[in-house]
């Protein structure tokens, strides 16, 4: 028999200047379940969480809370006391804090005005050990934590507040494999004492292992409700998010041998980074995209961050179009004609305050800068021939890009190096946190850029995106280049075989 219903939203409208971004959306999630939230960016999963959360509240609709209507959602803090807790991809941690004090923060226990903190430690360690995470100790400061680490903190500060329903974001997002499995224990401890999680993922291998029902939106609605995440077949649930039968289709190469006689736009000679790689050689030619293939921490960011110049080699060269470059300049990289889009873009690649335009424009300022004064016109201008050839959402070059959805927000980062016309670049996950369709789109529109001459050096830590998007691969294992081949003479079973620790060369 079916679990009852802990929560019930019927109906959920909420509009923005201009958009809708839910019409009408529909979920229901039952105690101690995993229940699912799938669709592509741009579906309103995000404004529906914040609905939940109490961050945003909903023009019209109803939402039931064990069957009573839920009054209390009237911000975040009285979601947390009503039993609704949200870890966001992007943890809400104050690092200079210790993990008692994040845990605590904001309801600490004090008396006269002041903090007990031993009875907030052990608190605190009651609910790490809770959480099968006894070893981390409460007086640590929460910046010294690995990412693993921090979001356990942030799991313990849902429970602190006795939450019933754990609303996780992408929680795998910046995970090592094993640190997932160690997600999924402890959710599955947590469900089995009834507590109910909302789970967003990109990731359907993950929806299949740890989900049991699934909910779809999309464009601001409910497409599907309750879904069985492991038995509805992945066919359906793509369909369902894109409106549209679709398969993990890769756009064709070209032949094999069609970059033989293409100049090689990048050259990289004994580049070594100590500690990390040593004696790596390997080309880029005009057109073609080199995939880069290894677990994570075999160094292939490090590798393009040296090349981009972030990172100062000890010995080696790097050649864009037969010129050397200097190393350990990215000032040097950008005017040679280098673009880099880092795996962290929020962080390290946006300007997230800024628009769209001045995003797109950042690399691009002294063709618009007169006597010390931007043409923001001109700027404009350009920036709307971008946005409009990459289908950047919504086409407004002055809209903040924070407020686009991740596979736009990368679109964006890819205009800034068009627009710049280089004729190298460098994409670190590119489609990290981006769902199935806009993947295509992104697939798509990297083909394009190599068709029109650009050289692309690509990271991913999917190996069948590396396989899929690249012409040629080098399988990278403790910064050793073990492979370099064209993509076609690789599976995804040699790759593994190569790149795990102690497999035979």
């Amino acid at each position: 028999m079916p679990e009852p219903q802990l929560l019930v939203m019927r109906g959920i409208v909420k509009e923005f200047p201009g958009v809708r971004a839910l019409d009408g959306v529909d979920l229901e999630v039952r105690e101690g379940e995993v229940h699912c939230l799938l669709g592509q960016n741009g579906a309103g999963k995000s404004t529906l969480v914040k609905v939940l959360s109490g961050a945003h509240r909903p023009d019209s609709g109803d939402i039931l809370w064990r069957g009573a209507e839920a009054a209390g959602l009237t911000g975040p803090t009285a979601a947390l006391r009503l039993g609704v807790a949200t870890i966001y991809q992007e943890l809400d941690l104050v690092d200079g804090l210790s993990v008692a004090m994040n845990i605590f923060l904001g309801h600490e226990q004090a008396t006269l005005g002041f903090t007990r903190r031993g009875e907030m430690n052990r608190a605190a360690r009651a609910l790490l050990a809770r959480l099968g995470h006894a070893e981390i100790s409460p007086s640590t400061e929460v910046g010294r934590l690995s990412a693993a680490a921090r979001q356990i903190v942030s799991m313990a500060r849902a429970l602190s507040y006795d939450a019933r329903l754990l609303v996780m974001d992408e929680p795998s997002a910046a995970l090592a494999h094993d640190e997932v499995q160690n997600l999924f224990r402890v959710i599955r401890q947590l469900t089995a004492a009834g507590v109910a999680v909302i789970y967003i993922s990109h990731r359907l291998d993950e929806i299949r292992e740890i989900g049991d029902r699934v909910t779809v939106l999309k464009d601001g609605r409910t497409v599907a409700v309750g879904l069985p995440a492991r038995t509805t077949p992945t066919d359906t649930l793509v369909a369902h998010m894109t409106g549209r039968r679709y398969e993990y289709v890769f756009p064709p190469r070209p032949e094999a041998g069609a970059y033989e006689n293409a100049p090689e736009v990048l050259r990289v000679e004994d580049l070594a980074l100590p500690g990390v790689f040593s004696g790596l050689s390997f080309s880029v030619r005009a057109g073609e995209i080199v995939g880069l293939a290894g677990l994570v921490g075999a160094g292939r960011s490090e590798i393009l961050e040296t090349v981009y110049g972030a990172r100062r080699p000890s010995a080696g060269r790097v050649i864009l179009d037969g010129r050397p470059v200097r190393t350990g300049s990215v000032v040097a990289a950008v005017r040679a004609g280098m673009g880099l889009a880092p795996e962290e873009r929020k962080s390290q690649g946006l300007l997230m305050l800024d628009t769209v335009a001045g995003n797109v424009s950042v690399a691009s300022l002294r063709r618009y800068s007169r006597l010390g004064w931007l043409d923001r016109r001109r700027e404009i201008a350009d920036a709307e021939r971008e946005v409009g050839g990459l289908d950047i959402r919504p086409r407004d070059p002055r809209r903040p890009v924070r407020t686009l959805s991740g596979g736009n927000q990368q679109k964006a980062l890819l205009a800034r190096w068009l627009l710049k016309d280089c004729r190298l670049l460098l994409l670190d996950e590119p489609t990290r946190g981006v769902d199935v369709g806009a993947r295509a789109e992104l697939y798509a529109l990297i083909r394009r850029l190599a068709d029109s001459g650009v050289g692309i050096l690509l990271v991913s830590s999917e190996i069948p995106e590396v396989l899929g998007l690249a012409d040629r691969v080098l399988v990278i294992r403790k910064g050793r280049a073990l492979r370099d081949c064209a993509a076609t003479e690789l599976d995804e079973h040699q790759v593994l075989d190569l790149v795990m620790e102690g497999s035979d060369l």
